[in-house]
């Protein structure tokens, strides 16, 4: 397991914490500061908090920071990712079930709300939660009352530090009712906003040391240091993926590098091509995650199945990610998916198995209007 971006141990925690997570945001971007400083105050209170952010900007770490700095330290910290389950799924994972309430359910389970009782629950990608979902976490903030999926009796009542956090809109979300507002108002609470990488660019040294000290401390690995020209391409990439692109891209110099200094031409070629540009022009700073694996599937011939879908499965990619990128597949083939499994270099026999994930994991993306 990966040491965490942003976080670094803290001494004195009593509490047994996963040694991949620290308890100090790192940066000294105005931005960052800022964020420090709203999270130490966040921390003493019970308050609900949205987090909002770009993917990978570290949103988990943020809420994590709040844990931590709270008075539930020592009490569970659970996390479920609401894009990465269906819905059926993420009720019995939130609330638990009865044994016999489904097909499969040969005995009792907790859910992760339970688990979290005293302690504090984090819902990642919250934005992606169906409208039934959102109904049923509604109710659960205004009562505290667990009701497990096939359970006939009053549930149990938990207490429960809320935190949630999304990569979209949901002011939009609620005008498209596609969110529900009140539930809106119930996690709004307290908002922390967490910038992208690109609007904080005199961090990227700091995190760059940060993890090449990390992966660099076993000895079968030779690079130690990067360049100073190195560093400068580092800086002046726009970083679509944000903290988690950074990361893997120095986890991967480390592992492949074969001499102490990374220079510029080990550098993947996405940021080789920026070294020297400066900022990202206005087209390229709002470049996604879609764009850059589209990137990699039209201009790399990649396959999707080896490419985006261990990325989803991984959670490292939303759901919203996964129907940006769709989208983009319809465009070019005018509607037709026959024509974006070929896009996406896929064999013309995996046609079926690309829509049947699509439609299990609510990733299809309606074609008729790209076919006018």
């Amino acid at each position: 397991m990966t040491q965490q971006p942003f976080l670094h141990p803290h001494p004195s925690r009593k509490v047994a914490l996963r040694q991949d997570r620290p308890s100090k945001l790192v940066g000294e971007s105005p931005a960052m500061f800022e964020l420090r400083l709203e999270v130490d105050r966040v921390a003493r209170s019970d308050a609900k908090v949205l987090i909002t952010g770009e993917s990978g900007s570290g949103k988990e770490l943020v809420a994590h920071a709040v844990h931590d700095g709270s008075a539930r330290s020592e009490r569970p910290f659970v996390a479920v990712n609401c894009a990465g389950l269906p819905e059926t799924l993420l009720e019995s994972e939130l609330f638990g079930h009865v044994r016999g309430s489904f097909t499969g359910a040969y005995r009792d389970k907790l859910g992760k709300l339970e688990l979290a009782d005293q302690g504090t629950m984090f819902l990642d990608e919250i934005g992606e939660m169906t409208l039934r979902m959102q109904g049923l976490l509604l109710r659960f903030l205004e009562t505290g009352e667990l009701q497990k999926v096939g359970a006939d009796h009053r549930g149990k009542l938990t207490n429960v530090r809320i935190i949630a956090a999304t990569n979209r809109n949901l002011q939009d979300l609620i005008q498209k009712e596609q969110f529900r507002e009140d539930l809106f108002y119930r996690t709004n609470v307290i908002h922390l906003p967490v910038a992208p990488s690109r609007d904080r660019r005199e961090d990227i040294p700091r995190l760059v040391e940060h993890f090449l000290g990390h992966f660099s401390q076993s000895d079968i690995y030779v690079p130690r240091r990067v360049s100073p020209e190195a560093l400068v391409a580092l800086t002046q990439y726009h970083w679509p993926g944000n903290v988690r692109e950074l990361e893997n891209v120095i986890e991967r110099l480390v592992v492949t590098g074969s001499s102490e200094t990374i220079e510029v031409p080990h550098l993947p070629a996405e940021v080789r091509v920026r070294q020297g540009v400066g900022v990202a022009p206005k087209r390229e700073r709002r470049r996604t995650f879609a764009d850059d694996l589209y990137r990699q599937l039209i201009e790399g011939r990649q396959s999707f199945w080896s490419v985006v879908y261990p990325l989803y499965m991984q959670r490292e990619i939303t759901r919203s990610n996964m129907r940006d990128l769709v989208k983009k597949g319809l465009e070019e083939a005018r509607g037709n998916y026959k024509i974006v499994a070929r896009l996406f270099n896929m064999d013309p026999q995996e046609y079926k198995k690309f829509l049947n994930f699509l439609r299990k994991h609510d990733c299809q993306v309606p074609f008729k209007e790209y076919r006018q």
